[in-house]
């Protein structure tokens, strides 16, 4: 399975990825080996994620949720949105 994720950083901003283990990719952010972004603005925790059962439509719902505005992201994370399939 592939997954697309939004983690929250201590500073209280959100980082959007990809991977195919969700609980390890974040144990990485919080070790400091994930991405730069989340290296100085750790700890990080998980607040979204969806799952894909091929590569490319995760990518492709990946650059979707990082085109989102933080307002609109914390809607999702909270559940107020629908996520309808093209």
């Amino acid at each position: 399975m592939h997954y697309v994720y939004i983690v929250e950083c201590s500073d209280g901003s959100f980082y959007t990825g990809y991977t195919t283990d969700v609980e390890r990719r974040v144990k990485e952010h919080n070790r400091g080996i994930g991405a730069k972004y989340t290296r100085g603005r750790r700890p990080v925790k998980l607040r979204y994620q969806e799952c894909y059962s091929t590569k490319s439509e995760a990518m492709r719902r990946e650059y979707e949720l990082k085109q989102l505005t933080r307002f609109r992201k914390e809607e999702l994370i909270n559940k107020k949105v629908t996520r309808t399939d093209k």
